[in-house]
């Protein structure tokens, strides 16, 4: 008989800690390429060692580097177009609309700098720097082993040689924001190294005294004045040997132990950033080895161990290096569940050291985390908002790390205030608005082309501030971001046109995410009246909006005018004749019926409209468009299709599309496709990170939903996942979720939260009302 328990905030001890599957990633030789590293962050700095033998080389990051500066990119004539636009839409003549918005709405200046805005005042996210030693080892080589344990955050080198075992371990203090490095050896005066730091261009100093590295350096601001200031100090603290100066390194010789303290930072904190350094390097420069780890590890564990997961496999996998175990799994997926637990708990990992939100000023992960190797990061490793950046936070409420979504929703709130110039600029409305892509400077103007800069983001992003209201129900909170989503609202309520053709309010103009379509006269366009993506993003805000001024008890009359509006939206979803879900107002003959976005199915996930249990017909529908789409795509897109076919109940086909997302980006040439790189990080290619968040939060979603009005206990259950157990999932409501199953039935479960809450079950195919 199986057995439920309930209980307020008493946890009841359901998961065996100790049959949770091995947390590290491990590999039997060095990294020859960058996607082979293994990437530590605390949210603010970065670290990538490689793990080579003799000229090793460690990627150094912060979250900051950015160039670039403020600017105002809106075009103040683009409002006075509108009307031409939305006249040549209503007529059908969507190409010669999309020429008028290449011409006049889009932003003015350089804009992103097509995605290489290092010397434009876009500007981009930046490599660091480089620490590059030189290890003194004699001898044949074996017993290599290099790893990242995702339980203590740390990464470890071993090797041995001549008989002496050499030991190389690393992190980033969450506690003290310092990197940390400790150099050991199994036999004394075995140490010996060369240190140095290098960063391609706009170092202006550098200097090496006794124990001491100084960088400091100045970023372009894509303007005559100069950018950010950055520093970094690094101090080799040894015990034994000998150390000396020569030629910009810094050299150690047979020491018994070395402790290495490296600190970076910038001035976009409103700090002096080689006080900073300097400050956090002679205060941790007293503390061993161990006092540096444990405040680390307590910090750290603290987050992660929040959440737990176990899937029972036969043979477990861990003693497979990581990049074999990947290929296995894209082989095999039924034969290594411990794979799928392992790539859950490093999405949350990556979102844990990938930004700190205990700082005010916290930056959210951009398109690589903090993690780059290059001055010009891909696609400036900006904030995509047309689905990366929201990606990149899609796991975090689910996945019991709420906090971490703060970072992201202030960037939002921020962007709020800059909109506004935005929704005067190219509407003359009121509100706010932002379009496909920001930076750190507060970028809102549509991007430098229509048919990828044209789209809105500013309903988007209001998702994310209503779902972290849905999951924390903190009414304080809600009343701080109210304005936020109300000035989202009152942009589109001003700015929505009706369709001659149905009369319906839709956006105009505007375009279904980088995709494109025919027109009768065999013109490829993408700009539109109303595309899916758009009517529902609208239609989501609204009825949040409505919710919200209920739950404060505003008398606000607004509310009014967008419930009078809702009956003249567009529906959620509207059919084709091929019982697909229609991606444009129109049915328009695909140019790419497998192109990577999928964004009409906004509506299944994030949203809630399409629903197997509440709307069946247009869960049908969705099935039809996915099969269309095809399972393949560039690596986030693959991320997303787990989470459709998790919200449409189908675990096998959500693992299946696991599988292919694990596909080696490497092939036999070493040529990189879309997939998982050999450190598990997301090929598009090239790396995005969002892959990564995007699948841990599918993995979430397969085992607990909340979206539909209560609480599903494994809604989308692989069957080859049969028997296992998961601690501390959230669910909407503010709810911790403890499940443990056998058979693919769930026999025990813990729900918590406030004491006397009722909550509504859906278990094992019954409903269930419950009290806490």
């Amino acid at each position: 008989m199986n057995r439920f328990i309930i209980v307020g905030f008493v946890v009841l001890a359901i998961f065996n800690v100790a049959r949770a599957q091995e947390l590290k990633l491990w590999y039997n030789k060095p990294a020859e390429r960058w996607e082979e590293r293994l990437p530590l962050g605390n949210g603010l700095m970065g670290m990538m060692p490689d793990g080579k033998v003799l000229d090793e080389n460690i990627v150094l990051n912060e979250i900051s580097m950015w160039s670039g500066s403020a600017e105002d990119p809106n075009n103040y004539e683009a409002y006075k177009s509108v009307g031409q636009i939305q006249q040549l839409l209503f007529e059908g003549k969507n190409d010669e609309a999309e020429k008028l918005v290449n011409q006049n709405f889009v932003c003015s200046g350089a804009g992103s700098g097509y995605g290489r805005g290092a010397k434009v005042p876009y500007g981009c996210y930046q490599n660091f720097g480089f620490l590059n030693f030189y290890h003194f080892i004699e001898g044949n080589v074996t017993n290599y082993h290099r790893e990242l344990n995702l339980k203590t955050a740390t990464a470890k080198t071993r090797v041995t040689a001549n008989g002496i075992n050499f030991t190389r371990e690393y992190f980033t203090s969450f506690h003290d924001n310092v990197g940390v490095i400790r150099l050991t050896a199994s036999k004394q005066k075995s140490i010996s190294f060369t240190l140095g730091f290098y960063r391609d261009e706009n170092v202006s100093d550098y200097k090496i005294d006794n124990d001491y590295i100084t960088v400091q350096g100045r970023l372009p601001n894509g303007k005559e004045d100069h950018g950010l200031k950055f520093a970094s100090q690094i101090r080799v603290v040894s015990k034994g040997g000998e150390r000396k100066n020569h030629d910009n390194q810094l050299i150690v010789k047979n020491a018994d132990e070395v402790l290495i303290l490296i600190s970076s930072s910038t001035d976009y904190y409103g700090h002096d950033p080689l006080t900073y350094v300097q400050q956090k390097i002679r205060a941790n420069s007293t503390k061993s080895y161990v006092a540096l780890f444990e405040r680390h590890e307590k910090k750290y564990s603290q987050v992660f161990d929040r959440v737990q997961l176990h899937i029972e496999d036969r043979e477990p996998k861990s003693n497979v290096p990581t990049d074999e175990r990947i290929a296995a799994f894209f082989e095999n997926a039924n034969q290594d569940n411990g794979m799928a637990a392992l790539y859950y708990q490093f999405g949350r990992y990556l979102s844990i050291a990938s930004t700190a939100p205990e700082l005010e000023d916290a930056l959210p992960p951009n398109l690589q985390g903090l993690w780059a190797h290059q001055i010009n990061t891909p696609w400036n490793g900006d904030y995509h908002l047309n689905i990366n950046a929201q990606m990149n936070h899609w796991g975090v409420e689910v996945s019991n790390l709420s906090e971490y979504h703060m970072p992201f929703i202030k960037l939002i709130r921020r962007l709020s205030k800059e909109g506004t110039k935005t929704a005067k600029a190219y509407y003359n409305a009121p509100g706010w608005v932002s379009y496909m892509m920001t930076n750190v400077w507060g970028y809102t103007a549509p991007g430098e082309e229509a048919s990828w800069g044209a789209s809105t983001s500013s309903g988007w992003l209001c998702n994310h501030l209503w779902e972290h209201y849905l999951f924390t129900e903190d009414e304080s909170y809600l009343k701080e971001i109210y304005p936020v989503l109300k000035g989202a609202a009152e942009f589109y309520q001003a700015t929505l046109v009706k369709d001659p053709e149905t009369g319906w309010l839709v956006t105009s103009p505007s375009v279904s995410p980088e995709n494109a379509f025919k027109l009768p006269n065999g013109k490829v366009t993408a700009v539109v009246m109303g595309p899916t993506i758009d009517n529902q993003i609208v239609r989501e805000l609204y009825e949040a909006l409505i919710k919200a001024s209920q739950i404060l008890g505003l008398n606000d009359s607004f509310i009014d005018t967008i419930k009078h509006d809702l009956k003249s939206l567009p529906p959620a979803v509207v059919i084709s004749h091929s019982g697909r879900v229609m991606e444009w107002l129109k049915d328009y003959p695909e140019v790419e019926p497998q192109h990577r976005h999928v964004s009409h199915l906004y509506g299944l996930y994030p949203a809630n409209f399409i629903s197997p249990i509440s709307t069946p017909e247009w869960a049908n529908a969705a099935k039809k468009t996915l099969a269309v789409r095809g399972d393949e795509g560039t690596g986030w897109s693959r991320a997303w299709k787990i989470l459709f076919w998790a919200r449409l109940h189908d675990g096998d086909h959500a693992l299946e599309i696991l599988r292919q997302l694990l596909r080696p980006a490497f092939d036999t040439s070493g040529k990189a496709g879309a997939g998982t790189y050999p450190n598990l990080f997301c090929a598009h290619p090239p790396f995005q990170i969002d892959g990564n968040f995007g699948g841990s939060a599918g993995i979430g979603e397969m085992l607990v939903q909340s979206h539909d009005g209560y609480i599903h206990l494994l809604p989308a259950l692989p069957s080859t996942w049969k028997d296992g157990s998961v601690k501390g999932l959230k669910a909407r409501g503010n709810i911790t979720v403890d499940i443990t199953w056998k058979n693919g039935v769930v026999t025990d479960y813990n729900i918590s939260g406030k004491k006397g809450k009722q909550v509504e079950l859906l278990v094992n195919g019954r409903r269930e009302n419950r009290v806490i």
